[in-house]
C-alpha cells in the first residue's frame, strides 16, 4: 500500500478520481484558517510559529486559510514534484518538506485533511491457531503468523492497525505542536477491513493497478486518542457548524447570488448524515492544560 500509494500521489491527477472538502467551497479552508488563528491566540500568539498542512493536495485549502489568518511562516508535507507544482501556485511563499522532522523547532500549528487515511496499514486475521498478518505478494493476500498484541477477537476477525498514522501524531505531540485531522473512520476502535480503492472515479480491487488507485483505510480515531493527548473525536458535521460554516455560507450567498446553488449543495455534502458529515470525523492532537479548542468545547 505504502509504495503503490507514493506511486499514486506522486502522479498528481487524482482530482479525477475523488473530491476533497477544499475543493467544494472556500469556506472550508477559511474555517480551517480561522480556527488556526484562534489556537494561535490561545498558544499566547507566538511570533515564530509554523503553520504546516500535510498532505496539501493542490494547496486550495491553506489558499483559502490564508485569506482569513495570514500566518507568518508556512510550510507543507508534501514529497510529490508534481504536486508541489501545483502548489506553488496557489501559495508560493510556502517551505516545501518531505516529512515532518525536517520543519524547523518552534511552536507548530498542522491542518491535516483526508492524510491519515492514505497512509498505510497492517492488517491481521484470526484464525484458529491465532492472529495471522496479511502480507500482499503477486496480486494476492497471503498470511504469515502474527506476534502482536491485539484483542481476543473470534475467529474470522480482522483487525487494521495504522502504525504510521500513530507515529506520525506521536511525533506531533512530542514536540507540542497542536495538530487537526479531518478524516473518515469510526469513533471507537473496532474489528472489520476498510482498505479500498479508487481508479477513475469508481471502486476498484486494491490489490490491482498498482500505483494507479487511490488507496485508503479508514482511520482508526480510538486508537490516536489512546497514543497521544488530544480533542475529540467529533463529527465533521458538528465541528464545522461550530465553526459558522452555515453563517459564513451565508454571507457569500448574498454576495454572489450566482453561487448560492452551489455553496447550498457544498453546505449540505459536508454536514449531511448520509454523506460527509457523520463518515468523517475530526480530532486535535494538543498538549495537556490547553484549553476546550473551538469546535470541541
Amino acid at each position: 500500500m505504502a509504495r503503490a500509494n507514493a506511486a499514486y500521489y506522486a502522479r498528481g491527477a487524482f482530482t479525477a478520481d475523488f473530491v476533497t472538502a477544499p475543493e467544494l467551497t472556500q469556506v472550508f479552508g477559511e474555517l480551517l484558517g480561522a480556527w488556526a488563528k484562534v489556537v494561535w491566540q490561545m498558544l499566547g500568539a507566538p511570533a515564530d510559529v509554523r503553520l504546516v498542512e500535510a498532505g496539501p493536495g493542490r494547496g486550495v485549502l491553506m489558499a483559502d486559510a490564508l485569506r482569513v489568518w495570514n500566518a507568518p511562516d508556512v510550510h507543507f508535507i508534501e514529497a510529490s514534484p508534481a504536486l508541489r507544482a501545483e502548489q506553488a501556485k496557489r501559495v508560493p511563499r510556502a517551505t516545501w518538506h518531505d516529512s515532518l522532522e525536517s520543519i524547523p523547532p518552534g511552536p507548530m500549528i498542522l491542518l491535516a485533511n483526508e492524510f491519515l487515511d492514505a497512509l498505510p496499514v497492517r492488517q491481521f486475521i484470526r484464525r484458529e491457531a491465532g492472529w495471522m498478518e496479511r502480507y500482499v505478494a503477486d496480486g494476492a493476500y497471503v498470511e504469515l503468523p502474527a506476534e502482536y498484541p491485539l484483542p481476543d477477537d473470534p475467529v474470522g476477525s480482522l483487525r487494521e492497525v495504522n502504525e504510521a498514522a500513530l507515529a506520525f501524531c506521536r511525533k506531533l505531540a512530542a514536540r507540542g505542536a497542536v495538530g487537526l485531522f479531518i478524516d473518515y473512520g469510526p469513533m471507537r476502535s473496532a474489528p472489520g477491513e476498510s482498505v479500498q480503492a479508487i481508479r477513475h472515479g469508481e471502486y476498484a480491487d486494491p490489490l490491482q493497478h498498482p500505483g494507479e488507485a487511490d488507496i485508503t483505510a479508514h482511520v482508526d480515531f480510538g486508537a490516536i486518542k489512546a497514543a497521544v493527548h488530544a480533542q475529540g473525536p467529533v463529527k465533521q458535521n458538528a465541528f464545522l457548524t461550530a465553526l459558522g460554516l452555515y453563517q459564513r455560507s451565508d454571507v457569500l450567498a448574498r454576495r454572489h447570488p450566482e453561487k448560492a446553488e452551489a455553496l447550498r449543495l457544498s453546505v449540505q455534502r459536508l454536514t449531511a448524515p448520509e454523506a460527509m458529515g457523520s463518515l468523517f470525523k475530526v480530532i486535535a492532537v494538543c498538549p495537556e492544560g490547553l484549553p476546550g479548542l473551538p469546535g470541541f468545547a
